[in-house]
C-alpha cells in the first residue's frame, strides 16, 4: 500500500470515527456516514471494515467511550482486579505467551545501542501500517506508521549507534500472527526494551490487561504499588515502545474517556471498539 493511498484511507477512517463520536446517538445509517465522507456506501463499508475490522454498524454498538463507561459501571471490582481474578485466561492468551521483559543492559542503554544489530521491516495490519524492529534477544520496537521515513527516524533516534538492516526475520513474522488473532503458530514472545525500572514496571503491568478489558491510570499505579503516581504512569505509558502488543490502548481515564494515545487517539478508539466487538 503506497504512503499516499494509506494516508488517504487513514484520514477517511479518522473522519468517520470523529463523525460517529459526535453522532452515534442519532444512529446514523451507512448512507448517512458515506454521504458525510463524500464516498459511496459500498466503498466506505469495505474501507471501514478493512481498517477497523468490523462494520460501521458494529462499531457504533461498541463505541469506545460508551463501552468504557459501561465496563467501569458494570464491574464491582476494579477492571484490573477483575481481569487478574479470572487468571488472565481465555481472552488474554497474549499475556501467557510473554516471558519477562528483558531490559537493555546498562551499556546498551547508555551507548545508544552500539552493540546491537537491529532488523526492521514494514507490514500492514487492520489498524494501519506498522514498523517492527528486533534484536537477537527479541522485539525492541513496534510503531504505527503514517510516514515510513519519519517512523524509521524515530527508531534510529532511540538507538542512534546500532547497526540497522531492513530484513524480515522469524520474530517479525510471528508477531504479525497476533494482529491476525492466529495464536497457533506463535512461540514465546520476547521483548528487549530500553527503559527505566519504573517504565519497565508500568509496561509489565499493561501486559496483565486482557484483550477486551480496560484499566485506568490509577489502577495501573496501584498495580505497581505507586498509588500516587498516576501522572508518572501516564508519562511511562506515553513512552511505550511496543504498539498494540503492550496494550497501552486499554488504559483510559477514570471518567471513561479514552484519553490520548501515542499513535493517534482515533486509532486507540478503533482498536478498543474492534476488541470489544470481537469479545461480544
Amino acid at each position: 500500500m503506497s504512503d499516499n493511498k494509506n494516508t488517504y484511507h487513514y484520514n477517511k477512517i479518522a473522519e468517520a470515527i470523529e463523525y460517529l463520536d459526535e453522532h452515534f446517538k442519532e444512529q446514523p445509517t451507512l448512507d448517512d456516514i458515506a454521504e458525510h465522507l463524500n464516498m459511496s456506501s459500498f466503498h466506505f463499508q469495505r474501507l471501514f471494515k478493512d481498517w477497523v475490522g468490523v462494520t460501521p454498524k458494529k462499531y457504533i454498538q461498541f463505541l469506545s467511550v460508551n463501552y468504557a463507561k459501561s465496563k467501569l459501571k458494570k464491574d464491582k471490582n476494579t477492571l484490573l482486579d477483575t481481569a487478574l481474578d479470572t487468571g488472565l485466561s481465555g481472552t488474554s492468551r497474549l499475556h501467557d505467551l510473554f516471558i519477562n521483559i528483558e531490559g537493555m543492559t546498562p551499556g546498551e542503554y547508555k551507548n545508544g545501542g552500539k552493540s546491537l544489530n537491529i532488523n526492521y521491516s514494514y507490514a500492514e495490519t487492520q489498524f494501519g501500517d506498522i514498523l517492527i524492529a528486533t534484536t537477537k534477544k527479541g522485539i525492541c520496537h513496534i510503531a504505527f506508521v503514517d510516514n515510513k521515513e519519519e517512523a524509521l527516524q524515530v527508531l534510529i533516534n532511540s538507538f542512534p549507534n546500532a547497526n540497522y538492516q531492513q530484513k524480515v526475520d522469524k520474530i517479525q513474522q510471528e508477531i504479525l500472527m497476533v494482529f491476525l488473532n492466529d495464536w497457533d503458530k506463535l512461540s514465546k514472545i520476547k521483548l528487549h526494551l530500553k527503559g527505566t525500572d519504573f517504565q519497565l514496571k508500568v509496561w509489565e503491568a499493561l501486559l496483565t490487561i486482557p484483550k477486551g478489558k480496560l484499566a485506568t491510570y490509577g489502577e495501573i499505579a496501584k498495580k505497581i504499588e505507586k498509588p500516587k503516581a498516576s501522572r508518572a504512569v501516564g508519562t511511562a505509558i506515553g513512552s511505550n515502545p511496543i504498539a498494540y502488543l503492550i496494550p497501552c490502548h486499554r488504559v483510559i481515564q477514570s471518567s471513561g474517556k479514552t484519553g490520548g494515545y501515542r499513535w493517534n487517539p482515533i486509532r486507540k478508539k478503533a482498536i478498543i471498539g474492534w476488541e470489544a466487538s470481537k469479545l461480544d
